[in-house]
């Protein structure tokens, strides 16, 4: 019997109008992350969505961070959100 260690969840939210990545990214301050429900989620999962379907199932992401800040709590999530999405994740 297969088990899945990680519960997949589907969860309904709506799109954030502030969220517009520029070159570097989405640029906002940690405390909108953690302040707005689903903030980080969104941005994510919009990122993950605009890859198709069939090029994101079985490849690599790499997450990278400073360390400071909410990096750890941003990290897990978005590995998390990989692997839900059949992406293989490192961390560096």
């Amino acid at each position: 019997m297969e088990t899945n260690p990680i519960p997949v969840l589907t969860i309904q939210t709506s799109p954030f109008d502030d969220q517009r990545p520029g070159s570097n990214g989405l640029r906002k301050k940690t405390a909108i992350f953690e302040s707005k429900n689903n903030y980080l989620q969104n941005y994510i999962q919009s990122l993950l969505s605009s890859i198709d379907l069939r090029d994101r199932q079985g490849c690599t992401m790499v997450v990278g961070s400073d360390g400071r800040y909410f990096s750890r709590a941003a990290t897990e999530i978005i590995v998390q959100m990989a692997a839900a999405n059949g992406i293989g994740a490192k961390a560096c």
